[in-house]
């Protein structure tokens, strides 16, 4: 099926895509905060600028969009149908660049957390994921 929009109309549209201060990203901060987890936000001096440091337990908390970071097995993870070869090589250096940060992370000593978009649907669900993720970096 072909694109129901124009070029420059999907470009105006991909544009606007955050990479901060995403919606999955402002529940996962709400929720932590609820749970009494006090952090900072995207610090510039770590690799992959984490979306949320607890700086106290060396803990980078990523969280990744499951269409952009190609989370395994997720319905969202989906290729596009057009311009295909543009999209591959896209999604490929996103995932290669994430492997990069999280191994230069762990090799200065911090914990790597990762929370997808689609775990942050479920709010009981995803304080149980805090839960169990950061804690067992504590």
């Amino acid at each position: 099926m072909s694109d129901m929009i124009t070029k420059r109309q999907r470009s105006e549209n991909m544009r606007k895509i955050k990479s901060k201060n995403t919606k999955p990203e402002l529940i996962v901060r709400k929720q932590m905060y609820a749970m009494g987890y006090r952090y900072r936000l995207h610090k510039k001096e770590l690799p992959g600028k984490p979306d949320i440091v607890l700086a106290k337990y060396m803990i980078a908390v990523f969280v990744n969009g499951c269409f952009w970071h190609q989370h395994e097995g997720c319905k969202r993870a989906t290729q596009p149908k057009t311009n295909r070869h543009y999209w591959n090589e896209k999604l490929n250096r996103n995932q290669k660049r994430d492997k990069e940060n999280y191994r230069l992370l762990k090799e200065m000593g911090w914990k790597v957390v990762i929370i997808w978009e689609c775990e942050t649907k479920d709010s009981q669900r995803l304080k149980e994921i805090i839960k169990e993720r950061v804690k067992n970096g504590l």
